[in-house]
């Protein structure tokens, strides 16, 4: 079965999915082996490889990570040199929160030939960043304005439209670092208008967090920078999903 079977074959049964967002400028492939050593190789039930800045090859994380963990190991690239075939999956994401053409339309294209030969499962993902107020790396670095989560109608109609467009997941972020997560009232709302998997991340800091966001109708949460300072972190959000 494929990535995205998985994850629709969850939210049908009512399951809930925690996902481990790795950094590959965070990491090494000993911090990895000492990592997941300590948590074990299931630690999350997706793991997520990729970031805003780029100063070393992806290569070296991944091959470490496929190396100690047993589940599926997901690019989400934030440039085209964080593409790779050791990866079991890419999400291929559209920033539709933003209007610069590049996060649009612009480097899928340039990419597709490429992503075509790395025999990767490819996943349609909307990418929808929502303002913390923080200037996060994913709003410097596409030069894109996130949505207010105040603008409700408007952060409905863009789930909305990029469930519409195709994509077959519709992904809410706050941004790496953002001091909060996204509002569960909003998630709420986004959920009720979706027929498709909802991913929320970014500011997830806690598991009574996740626990809130989950309840909200979240199908997938992603931790990275709280897992990063914290590992113990990561049982207790796993234990978290697997309540449900």
């Amino acid at each position: 079965m494929g990535i995205l079977k998985d994850i629709e074959d969850k939210r049908q049964q009512g399951g809930k999915i925690f996902a481990l967002l790795i950094d590959p400028e965070n990491h090494t492939p000993g911090s990895i082996r000492a990592f997941f050593g300590e948590a074990g190789g299931d630690a999350a039930d997706l793991v997520l490889v990729g970031g805003s800045l780029i100063s070393r090859p992806v290569e070296p994380v991944l091959h470490a990570l496929q190396e100690v963990v047993s589940v599926p190991v997901v690019l989400f690239p934030g440039s085209l040199l964080q593409l790779s075939g050791e990866a079991d999956g890419l999400l291929m994401l559209t920033l539709l929160s933003g209007r610069n053409p590049e996060y649009l339309a612009g480097n899928q294209v340039t990419a597709a030939l490429m992503i075509r030969s790395l025999g990767l499962e490819v996943i349609p993902t909307g990418y929808i960043l929502l303002g913390s107020g923080a200037g996060t790396s994913v709003e410097v670095i596409s030069n894109t304005h996130p949505l207010p989560e105040r603008k409700k109608d408007i952060v409905l109609a863009t789930a909305l439209a990029g469930e519409y467009m195709g994509n077959r997941l519709i992904y809410l972020e706050k941004g790496s670092g953002a001091p909060e997560p996204p509002d569960p009232g909003l998630v709420r709302s986004v959920r009720e208008i979706l027929t498709v998997p909802l991913i929320v991340g970014g500011g997830i800091t806690s598991p009574a967090a996740a626990e809130k966001l989950y309840r909200a109708g979240a199908d997938m949460i992603v931790v990275g920078n709280a897992i990063e300072k914290k590992a113990s972190l990561v049982k207790e959000m796993k234990r978290v999903a697997e309540s449900f």
